[in-house]
């Protein structure tokens, strides 16, 4: 789809929820000493906060719409609109959103549906509500997108156990007339769907739940896993970055002749640090317009941008204006980037749970 632009809708506040369960890769057995300083001095991250084996996406998203939504001081019947975007939902069917609807105490009336992304997750699912309030007139809305990422996968794999954290996050949504303009640009490429996958579990799906599927594998040194735990291929996620990602920012920005030095910040989706680094490096973008998660979170999948806003962004967004890049990219093979201004909006700090 080529880059488009909607305008009629502004963000109210953004907010996160992780899990008081905090791990150190430091600690991590299966690599050696040696092993772990260079994990965590190549991808920076040091620490992931871990869900509890009761603790579902849903929880957490639900405590950061709460918050919000309090904070706000929003009245539940004008919140019209709930999409919830994760890969980790509550059950195969039904959507998660609904059960979400019912949690919160929203309106009957309350369009919910769910979306099944994950990197590219935040920024789809901002289209996608952005345009359902714009064109519908659409009064308020929530975008509630977080993973527990930590769950698709297992501790004896040293490829992904690592890499993975958990978190919920939420986005307040108004329509009003004649406000910013937000910048689109999406892409996908169903080529490289095998680079990040799970195989099987999917009731219905290709690769049904069998004994075979449960038993754990021994892949190399180091990586035993079943067909039940997602499948990260490095190299190839490396390269695919590194290819469109660049491609995908320069697009928006020379389409709309938006000055790449007007833009605050660029949040990028939290993969790690040194392949987020190469792709700052080739847009030439300042190191201090360029925010972590990381070291703290590690890879929050769909949750990453808006819990890399909240963390390192809090006090910016509160208390003034910033024309924000946010682009996410992963698992699909899939891309999005908005440019989008925020001012002066809601960003409680993370909530624990």
């Amino acid at each position: 789809m080529p880059a488009q632009y909607l305008n009629n809708v502004v963000i109210r506040g953004i907010s996160a929820c992780v899990p008081k369960n905090k791990v150190s890769n430091l600690d991590y057995s299966l690599l050696t000493l040696e092993e772990r300083k260079k994990f965590v001095k190549t991808t920076d991250i040091e620490f992931r906060h871990i869900a509890e084996e009761d603790q579902c996406t849903s929880d957490f998203c639900y405590y950061a719409a709460k918050g919000l939504i309090d904070e706000l001081k929003w009245e539940k019947d004008e919140i019209e609109i709930l999409l919830f975007v994760s890969q980790t939902a509550d059950y195969p069917f039904p959507a998660t959103s609904i059960i979400l609807q019912d949690r919160l105490g929203l309106l009957k009336s309350c369009v919910a549906f769910d979306i099944n992304l994950g990197c590219s997750g935040y920024v789809y699912g901002l289209g996608v509500i952005s345009s359902m309030i714009s064109s519908m007139k659409i009064k308020k809305g929530l975008l509630l997108v977080g993973e527990t990422a930590s769950k698709t996968t297992t501790i004896t794999d040293k490829s992904a156990y690592p890499l993975l954290g958990d978190a919920g996050t939420a986005t307040a949504l108004e329509f009003v007339e004649d406000s910013g303009i937000m910048y689109f640009d999406f892409g996908c490429d169903g080529s490289g769907h095998k680079t990040i996958l799970m195989k099987s579990g999917n009731i219905g799906g290709r690769f049904p739940v069998t004994q075979e599927s449960l038993k754990l594998k021994n892949i190399d040194r180091g990586i035993e896993r079943s067909d039940l735990h997602v499948v990260l291929e490095g190299i190839d996620i490396f390269n695919f970055s590194l290819r469109e990602v660049p491609k995908t920012i320069k697009l928006l920005i020379e389409k709309f002749n938006i000055d790449i030095n007007d833009i605050d910040a660029f949040i990028l989706h939290q993969a790690n640090f040194i392949m987020n680094d190469i792709i700052r490096k080739k847009l030439n973008i300042k190191v201090e317009k360029v925010p972590y998660s990381l070291k703290e979170f590690g890879n929050t999948s769909s949750a990453s941008i808006p819990l890399t806003i909240v963390h390192k962004l809090r006090e910016r967004v509160k208390n003034g204006k910033m024309k924000l890049l946010l682009c996410g990219f992963g698992v699909g093979l899939s891309w999005g980037t908005i440019i989008l201004d925020v001012e002066k909006i809601v960003c409680p700090e993370i909530i624990e749970i």
